[in-house]
C-alpha cells in the first residue's frame, strides 16, 4: 500500500513542478509590467512637478555615464552566458555569469559614488536644504537599485547552479528567466539615465 501511495505521489509532484516552470515566465512578465508602470508613474510625476516651479537644475555626475556603460556591458556578458549554455559550454556559462554578477556589483558601487557626488552638489533627499528635484532623483535611483538586488540574487543562484552543472542546453529556464529580468533592468536604467540627463 505504501509503495502504491509513493508511486501515485510522484506523478503529482512532477506535474506540479512542470506547472510551476510553465507559469514562471508569465509571472515574470507580469512583474516586469508592474515595474514599468511604477517607473512610468514616477517619471510622469517628475515632469509634472518640474513644471510647477521651484525646481533645482542639477548636473548628473560623470560617473553615472560610467555606471551606464557598466550595466550595458553586463547585459552583453549575460547574453554570452545564454548562448554558452545552449551549447552546453559549462565553463563559459559560469565565467559569463560571474562576470555579469561582478559588473552588477560594480554598477552598485558607481551608483553609490554618484550619490556622494550629488550630495556634494547640495542635492539631498529630505531636510532643510532639499529640493523636489533631488528627492525625485534619489527615489528613482534607489528604487532601481532595490530591483537590482533581486537581479543580483538571481545571478548568484544561476551561477551556483551553473557551477554544479544543473543546467543544460535542454534545461536552462533559470538562466533564461534571470537573463530576461537582467536585460530589463539594463534597458530600464538606460531609459532613466537618458530621461534624467535630458529632462532636468
Amino acid at each position: 500500500m505504501e509503495t502504491t501511495k509513493i508511486k501515485k505521489q510522484k506523478p503529482h509532484a512532477e506535474e506540479l513542478r512542470l506547472a510551476r516552470r510553465k507559469a514562471s515566465k508569465p509571472l515574470l512578465w507580469i512583474g516586469i509590467v508592474s515595474i514599468v508602470m511604477l517607473f512610468a508613474g514616477l517619471t510622469s510625476a517628475y515632469v509634472v512637478r518640474a513644471q510647477n516651479g521651484n525646481w533645482l537644475v542639477f548636473q548628473l555626475p560623470p560617473i553615472m555615464l560610467i555606471s551606464t556603460a557598466v550595466i550595458v556591458t553586463s547585459s552583453l556578458t549575460m547574453f554570452l552566458a545564454q548562448r554558452a549554455i545552449k551549447k552546453d559550454n559549462y565553463q563559459l556559462t559560469s565565467i559569463a555569469l560571474l562576470a555579469t554578477l561582478l559588473l552588477g556589483i560594480a554598477f552598485f558601487y558607481t551608483q553609490y559614488a554618484g550619490w556622494k557626488q550629488l550630495s556634494a552638489q547640495g542635492i539631498y533627499f529630505a531636510g532643510k536644504f532639499s529640493n523636489a528635484a533631488g528627492s525625485f532623483l534619489i527615489v528613482i535611483a534607489f528604487l532601481h537599485l532595490l530591483h537590482m538586488i533581486g537581479g543580483l540574487i538571481a545571478l548568484a543562484v544561476s551561477l551556483t547552479k551553473a557551477l554544479l552543472k544543473k543546467y543544460s542546453s535542454s534545461d536552462n529556464l533559470g538562466i533564461e528567466l534571470t537573463a530576461i529580468y537582467w536585460h530589463f533592468l539594463d534597458i530600464l536604467w538606460v531609459y532613466l539615465f537618458l530621461f534624467l540627463y535630458f529632462y532636468r
